[in-house]
């Protein structure tokens, strides 16, 4: 998973949007009603700091590179996609509803672009999904792009620090829509995925949490889903409780000695990759260390796509698809 870099994982953790630098937002003025005031009226100038980088929009970028699914689908859902002139890195599939307007975007690598090939777009703005589009080291850092004269966003969940991820999803929609220009299309979206959210929640009042470990990859250790981030949040809301909450970030390595002795109920498989989903299934019911886990004993799985448990717009129905997994009885009565 080279996306998800141990400097990325470190980093993602959250910190409530409201008190952080991560992502507070103002709107400029022009007082004087010069030659901006149109602008102004449309709700630009627009400042706002993003994973401590601040930028003064002027107008909504017109030529943007989208690196990783989870934010091109965020530009996708908010109808901005002539406004895309490359993109780079699916973990899987776009969802059926944008695959037409994918389509049309040119795809300029099938991982990370290089400096270069980004800047063959011409673009004035690049928006990551993960710290790792950003990696200094590989020419990406958001200062050469800023000295190229290219704004800058990177999603949120890399750099807020509080146990809030479905706050920050929706500040991350509320923000690209006030950086584009779509306002209402992005309070559109979270007003409706408050609503999926608080629907999801009722069917789900009342009933007995259910320990749930998440594997996405590893041999000797599992490489898991930690206390922080949306993946976490994702486990709570569908009626689940993470083993490993307690890991104070939102992927790392535990040990399969832990698995065992934390006894968990249901296990959910992220399905991406090379790795097949029937693969990980073996690779845990042939494991003779985890003969007694409960979730082994009864072949209780549960599948996301990676593209589900990240911070992007497919939270609030994925959340609702996992708790149809974990607690059929109760979601489909």
């Amino acid at each position: 998973m080279s996306r998800r870099t141990p400097a990325l994982i470190a980093a993602a953790v959250l910190l409530p949007l409201a008190l952080t630098a991560c992502s507070t937002s103002e709107t400029s003025t022009d007082a004087q009603g010069g030659p901006e005031a149109s602008a102004k009226s449309d709700g630009f100038p627009y400042t706002v700091t993003n994973c401590g980088v601040t930028t003064t929009y002027k107008a909504p970028p017109k030529r943007v590179v989208t690196m990783n699914q989870h934010v091109t689908e965020i530009m996708l859902e908010l109808g901005l996609t002539k406004s895309l002139v490359g993109t780079a890195y699916l973990d899987d599939k776009v969802l059926p509803k944008y695959a037409k307007d994918y389509a049309s975007v040119p795809v300029i690598a099938k991982e990370y672009p290089s400096y270069e090939q980004v800047l063959a777009t011409n673009p004035d703005f690049v928006y990551g999904g993960y710290s790792s589009a950003f990696t200094a080291g590989d020419g990406r850092g958001r200062e050469a792009f800023k000295k190229s004269g290219i704004e800058t966003r990177l999603n949120t969940e890399s750099c807020a620090k509080a146990d809030t991820p479905m706050e920050t999803l929706y500040e991350e929609i509320r923000e690209v829509g006030r950086t584009f220009g779509v306002t209402d299309r992005a309070e559109a979206w979270i007003k409706q995925a408050k609503a999926d959210n608080a629907a999801t929640a009722k069917k789900l009042k009342d009933l007995k949490a259910l320990p749930v470990f998440v594997y996405d990859s590893g041999d000797k250790t599992a490489f898991t889903a930690g206390g922080k981030g949306i993946g976490n949040e994702l486990i709570t809301r569908a009626g689940g409780t993470n083993i490993f909450a307690d890991l104070d970030k939102s992927f790392g390595d535990a040990s399969w000695e832990n698995v065992v002795a934390r006894k968990p109920e249901a296990i959910v498989i992220y399905d991406y990759g090379a790795t097949t989903v029937a693969q990980k299934k073996k690779r845990l019911l042939t494991d003779p260390a985890l003969a007694d886990v409960p979730a082994i004993k009864n072949k209780r799985f549960a599948v996301m796509p990676l593209s589900d448990a990240v911070l992007g717009v497919r939270v609030p129905a994925a959340v609702e698809k996992l708790a149809a997994q974990l607690h059929p009885a109760a979601t489909t009565s």
